[in-house]
């Protein structure tokens, strides 16, 4: 059984990480098992001074693969708001500071939307997901859903910005929808099911074509 670590502290990503990668249906079910790193303690955080998602999870991936010797699973997602020029974007979790508070980056978001009018609130979540053995980047993939920012938050299920996001073709919030729902369309969901496909071919190969 291979196993691998979620690197995540966000227990909300670290669920939905799991549920897509290895649905309960996948041929892959019982062939990992995921660590978390609430297991370790004493780990230096990696450094997330990328200018890209993409390059903030390669360096997290990488980064505790090594520490841990395990593969690493790691993403890097945000929002991006076009009336403010694409922020917060990579420093999504850190907008409104080194805290990676949910509420308050949510309330410095409105705030710097005030007076924008929904029209122009066009607003985007991107992710992307690696995983990595602690020398090269096993497999990587990316995903994005367009939306809308709102004024009231609106759902509980879910975290982040995911209470202010419209999906318009849906006219529920991130935070409205099912795990079912988000799964199949979030900007995570795509990323890591084109990631599963990945991984689903290398641990194939290394059983030998056996699942």
């Amino acid at each position: 059984m291979r196993e691998i670590l979620i690197a995540t502290g966000n227990p909300g990503k670290a669920r939905e990480m799991r549920e897509i990668l290895i649905p309960e249906d996948s041929p892959m079910t019982g062939k990992v098992r995921w660590r978390f790193l609430e297991e370790f303690s004493g780990w230096p955080e990696a450094v997330e001074d990328g200018d890209t998602f993409e390059a903030n999870a390669c360096r997290k991936a990488m980064h505790y693969a090594r520490l841990s010797g395990l593969w690493t699973l790691a993403d890097d997602s945000g929002l991006e708001v076009d009336a403010l020029n694409g922020q917060p974007g990579v420093l999504s979790a850190r907008f409104a500071g080194e805290a990676r508070d949910d509420a308050a980056n949510n309330a410095l978001l409105l705030e710097k939307l005030v007076g924008v009018p929904p029209e122009r609130r066009a607003a985007r979540f991107r992710c992307a997901a690696v995983i990595s053995d602690g020398n090269v980047i096993l497999a990587a993939a990316g995903g994005a859903i367009e939306g809308r920012i709102i004024d009231q938050p609106r759902g509980s299920n879910g975290f982040g910005y995911d209470p202010l996001f419209l999906v318009p073709a849906l006219g529920q919030t991130s935070a409205e929808l099912s795990s079912e729902q988000k799964h199949a369309i979030s900007h995570r969901g795509q990323a890591l099911a084109r990631l599963s496909e990945q991984l689903f071919a290398i641990l194939r190969a290394e059983a030998g074509g056996g699942i």
